[in-house]
């Protein structure tokens, strides 16, 4: 019994030195690393690719003249979508009504209005309609 308790005495006494030199070898690179000239060039260097990337990708992103003529064509194919539904044609107005689907931001709430504001037989061909506009846009 005072066997196992020695060996894990020792053990324990190890690990707490293995520890100890870890911590040690890491602070030492860490403090080697960072006062490294190249190493603060190459980090600004990095941060400004990074944030010249994200401005990019911001500007793409927002381009009020896309968004305004993304918006139009949205507006035109939902009037049109009604249009066609109060005539009575309905394959051609879930046809418009597909295509505002595919232009619109948010397609999930789109449909969810669509779904309380469109008849059920409607509603239903146009939920026909979605896999064939997926493959489209594709």
């Amino acid at each position: 019994m005072s066997c196992v308790r020695t060996l894990l005495g020792v053990l324990a006494a190890l690990a707490a030195c293995g520890a100890v030199a870890f911590l040690g070898y890491c602070l030492y690179f860490d403090r080697r690393r960072r006062g490294d000239p190249a190493f603060k060039r190459r980090l600004r260097e990095k941060r400004r690719a990074q944030q010249q990337k994200a401005e990019g990708r911001g500007a793409q992103l927002w381009d009020p003249a896309k968004n305004e003529k993304s918006q139009e064509l949205f507006l035109q194919e939902v009037r049109m979508g009604e249009l066609w539904l109060s005539r009575g044609e309905h394959r051609m107005g879930v046809e418009h009504l597909s295509n505002a689907l595919l232009v619109c931001g948010q397609p999930r709430e789109l449909l969810k209005v669509f779904k309380h504001t469109l008849p059920p037989k409607v509603f239903e061909m146009l939920l026909h309609r979605i896999p064939r506009i997926c493959q489209a846009s594709s």
